[in-house]
């Protein structure tokens, strides 16, 4: 299988922590199911990530060629991020990096987060579950534009070794 590349344009937003409460009634009881077990909602803390959920499930649809994919998958996924302006010197030297300009974006949002919020995007639509995933490179750089480059590889044919 050829792999599949998706380019995402923006700002990647993270997907927040998962939040999970137990539903309740009118009456202030528990919810339960059929089997006696409480009804749980897991929300994601993150409402801002939505939009971009659906920016990164649009362009993987657009990259669909039929079914989801099945089997294990490699999949790598970078974050470009914008510089901040206090990278940048003031005046004449706007456009020019300050030499303490870090090389990398070590600040929020992490990159794992990141990646949680393709993964989502990405799950139904390129791949059956994101569980298929059995390696995973992610990495968040400097550039521009902002945007998420991610490639997915089937791993199905190959022979892993212990």
């Amino acid at each position: 299988m050829k792999p599949i590349t998706i380019t995402v344009l923006g700002l990647p937003k993270p997907a927040g922590s998962k939040r999970a409460f137990v539903l309740r009634g009118r009456d202030g009881s528990i919810r339960t199911r059929a089997n006696g077990s409480p009804i749980v909602n897991v929300t994601d803390d993150c409402k801002k990530s939505k939009s971009w959920k659906e920016q990164v499930s649009q362009a993987a649809y657009e990259q669909t060629i039929g079914d989801p994919l099945s089997g294990a998958l490699l999949v790598t996924m970078t974050f470009i991020m914008p510089r901040p302006k206090g990278h940048y010197g003031s005046g004449k030297n706007a456009n020019t990096l300050k030499a303490s300009a870090p090389n990398h974006p070590t600040v929020k949002p992490d990159v794992l987060k990141l990646a949680r919020a393709a993964e989502d995007a990405l799950t139904g639509i390129i791949y059956k579950d994101d569980a298929q995933t059995v390696e995973l490179l992610v990495r968040k750089r400097y550039g521009s534009p902002p945007r998420c480059e991610i490639k997915i590889e089937s791993l199905a044919e190959d022979k892993l070794m212990d």
